[in-house]
């Protein structure tokens, strides 16, 4: 695993043309680490308010230490505001989308200890419903995650398969997964991301990746995820908000908002 260097962008797409994703170690300094669990732990404790119910989730909703997600993270807050628009993670989606980078969504993602639930195989650009799919997504270790917390794995070269089709699941925040999930499996080599504080794994939205569920009985599994577009790419709008709207409407009935 490398360091970020912009220099080398030649070497970072040929790596993100032909695997998919690129990883990078030490992408984000001690000090803002700190600072960001700091801010996190303020959401946590709702010394930071004005969230809406459906921007923020929790593993169980009567249970504040078992925060999941929190989505929109540049809205609450102007560190994570820089860190999205002001960033090396932005310059980095440059590269990577060969075009302007439109900053779309910052991410907070936890596992609490054995509460947290495995993430299931998806690709994001299931989500996304854009045309062209144009759009990388970004995941960034808080602290140490391994194979027992739930680190994150990629089938490796599956961006070449194109979006595939999904179905629902029962994973809050993850609502959808691949449905012929083995057979893509048998066609392209996983590989797993134990990550230091600091790393970051940037994937193509078409890459089919996942995680299993933290069985630590004391560590949390904590990071953020950035989400940016092509300039290039248009989503469809209606089929989003209808998306989100059904999504909202879901977790609502299962009591998760």
């Amino acid at each position: 695993m490398k360091t970020f260097d912009p220099g080398n962008e030649p070497e970072i797409l040929a790596t993100y043309g032909r695997d998919g994703y690129v990883a990078f170690e030490g992408f984000l300094d001690r000090e803002t680490i700190a600072a960001a669990l700091g801010k996190i732990a303020d959401i946590r404790e709702g010394r930071i308010g004005g969230i809406p119910d459906d921007r923020i989730y929790f593993e169980d909703p009567a249970d504040r230490s078992t925060l999941k997600q929190v989505q929109e993270l540049f809205k609450w807050d102007k560190l994570f505001e820089r860190l999205m628009f002001e960033g090396r993670a932005r310059r980095l989606a440059e590269i990577l989308l060969q075009d302007e980078a439109v900053g779309r969504n910052m991410q907070y993602f936890n596992k609490p200890p054995l509460v947290g639930q495995p993430t299931p195989p998806h690709q994001d650009g299931y989500y996304f419903m854009l045309k062209p799919c144009v759009a990388v997504t970004m995941w960034l270790a808080l602290e140490p995650v391994d194979e027992e917390t739930g680190c994150v794995r990629y089938l490796e070269g599956s961006h070449k398969a194109g979006i595939q089709p999904h179905e629902r699941t029962q994973t809050i925040g993850f609502s959808q997964q691949v449905s012929d999930f083995d057979g893509l499996r048998g066609s392209y080599p996983e590989r797993a991301f134990p990550a230091a504080p600091g790393t970051l794994l940037a994937h193509d939205a078409r890459t089919v990746h996942f995680a299993g569920g933290n069985q630590s009985h004391s560590r949390t599994r904590q990071a953020l995820g950035f989400i940016y577009y092509a300039k290039r790419a248009r989503e469809d709008q209606a089929a989003h908000a209808a998306y989100q709207a059904k999504l909202a409407e879901d977790l609502r009935e299962r009591g998760a908002l």
